[in-house]
């Protein structure tokens, strides 16, 4: 414990070398503890990356209770249950509002028009959105892909997906706007 505490001392002061003994000791462990925990190695890295990333950026308001170690994989036990429970969400989600057919959803003979005159205007939106920013809004919101995982799809770099992302859920967003405001 008190080697512990000298470390996340060295940490605290911007020691970059500490941290990265902490990172080299822990993270293939850590990696393998969330990939058996939510079922996917890419996840499993994913959560660990951002856990070490949140570890260095919040280094100064750190405060551990116990060693170095619990902390560590008791914040990736947690991340990883909690995207277990996300992705059971979404299941969930598409299981029963995407698989019952829009007009359903709606008693109202009014609120099915609007529902269909609203899905027109988002597919002839996206149907004018530049090709790249297309696919890769197909990618993450129909296909559920992360972007990480579009960025590497598409040989692009994780920031551009961003930027793609945004930009497309702005003009969603805009055409959606305009709609409400009108009817």
């Amino acid at each position: 414990m008190l080697n512990d505490l000298f470390v996340l001392t060295k940490i605290k002061e911007g020691d970059v070398k500490a941290f990265e003994a902490v990172f080299r000791q822990y993270y293939p462990s850590l990696c393998l503890y969330a990939a058996g925990i939510t079922g996917s190695r890419e996840v499993g890295e994913e959560i660990v990356e951002e856990l070490f990333y949140v570890f260095w950026k919040e280094r100064e308001r750190l405060q551990l209770f116990h060693s170095i170690k619990s902390y560590l994989y008791g914040a990736v036990r947690n991340q990883s249950l909690q995207y277990c429970e996300h992705e059971e969400v979404k299941k969930r989600y598409r299981e029963v509002v995407l698989s019952a057919p829009l007009s359903e959803s709606f008693s109202d003979p009014q609120e099915q028009l609007e529902c269909k005159e609203l899905q027109a205007l988002i597919n002839q939106t996206l149907a004018k959105l530049p090709k790249r920013r297309l696919h890769i809004f197909q990618l993450h919101r129909m296909g559920g892909k992360k972007y990480a995982e579009i960025a590497s799809i598409l040989s692009l770099s994780i920031k551009t997906v961003e930027a793609e992302m945004s930009k497309a859920l702005q003009t969603l967003r805009k055409e959606i706007e305009n709609y409400t405001q009108t009817t």
